[in-house]
């Protein structure tokens, strides 16, 4: 017998907030299987307010959060979703007013948000079908790249090494003076280094709207990995391209055409410093941990 659950989530992030709309498949014979029925992804940079304007989001943004919250709570009902839940992470949790925004659309919508830490992100990403990738006696650097932080989790032999959140988000990196991020750059080397020099063979898992960008412009087949000469090559041709021109002659979006530069070094770093020579793009991230823990909470 065949069973079909209609669940969603809501990822608030420091550079967009997306809804990810999924169908659980449920049989008798086989394990739950997740497919993506819509996703919406509306691009508001809470970051922008948060690391730059005195970590206070503004009147604006929450107008605009509000609109899409009501949207969201729409298209929803419209899909017959069953349960949802909604996560904020590096912006809201380092926004002075966080909560009392949360509260606010709360009152406004009737949509609760769980305004989640860096070690809980990093929980809910590692849910997703990474576990596919992570077996056997491999060793892999998961890397997720968002607005606000980055995620580092460590796996070897199927089992997790170590984990650590920095805030060394794309938006963050955009606004920061140089010295700062400089020093940041310094600790996520210094961490890596420490957790990878015994290890052996070690390869990337990179997720985030821009890695899963760049693996659709390189033409690559789903499952097969980017190298670092390739990603290193692309990383040149997108910096020497103004923005402008990554607009308009690479049908970037605009509030990806900037953060497209920083996430590229950032994974390409991550590749240097462990000593990796590809990297995996197995299309995950924070809206599919939530999917899965939400179905297996609940059901």
């Amino acid at each position: 017998m065949l069973e079909i659950k209609k669940l969603a989530a809501i990822d608030i992030g420091s550079n967009a907030i997306r809804l990810l709309i999924s169908n659980v498949i449920i049989s008798e014979d086989r394990a739950p299987q997740f497919k993506k029925s819509s996703l919406v992804r509306v691009p508001i940079r809470l970051g922008a307010d948060v690391f730059v304007n005195d970590g206070v989001i503004s009147d604006a943004n929450i107008d605009r959060m509000i609109h899409a919250m009501k949207a969201f709570k729409l298209l929803m009902n419209v899909h017959n979703v069953e349960k949802y839940k909604a996560c904020a992470t590096s912006a809201m949790r380092e926004a002075s007013n966080g909560h009392e925004v949360t509260a606010k659309i709360s009152s406004k919508t009737g949509i609760k948000i769980d305004i989640i830490g860096g070690k809980e992100e990093a929980e809910i990403i590692s849910s997703t079908n990474l576990n596919e990738l992570i077996e056997g006696d491999n060793t892999y650097l998961y890397v997720d790249v968002g607005g606000g932080s980055t995620e580092f989790t460590l796996f070897s032999k199927g089992k997790t090494i170590s984990s650590k959140s920095f805030e060394m988000g794309t938006v963050r990196l955009l606004n920061n003076k140089k010295s700062v991020n400089k020093e940041i750059f310094y600790n996520v080397e210094k961490w890596i280094k420490k957790h990878t020099k015994d290890l052996k063979n070690v390869s990337l898992i990179g997720s985030g709207g821009n890695i899963n960008k760049l693996f659709k412009m390189s033409g690559r087949t789903e499952g097969k990995p980017i190298s670092f000469i390739y990603l290193n090559a692309q990383y040149q041709f997108l910096k020497n391209m103004s923005y402008e021109d990554r607009i308009s002659e690479l049908s970037l979006n605009p509030d990806r055409a900037d953060v497209i530069i920083p996430a590229t070094k950032i994974y390409l770093s991550a590749m240097k410093w462990s000593g990796a020579r590809k990297i995996y793009v197995p299309k995950i991230g924070l809206s599919d941990g939530i999917i899965k823990t939400l179905y297996y909470s609940q059901f």
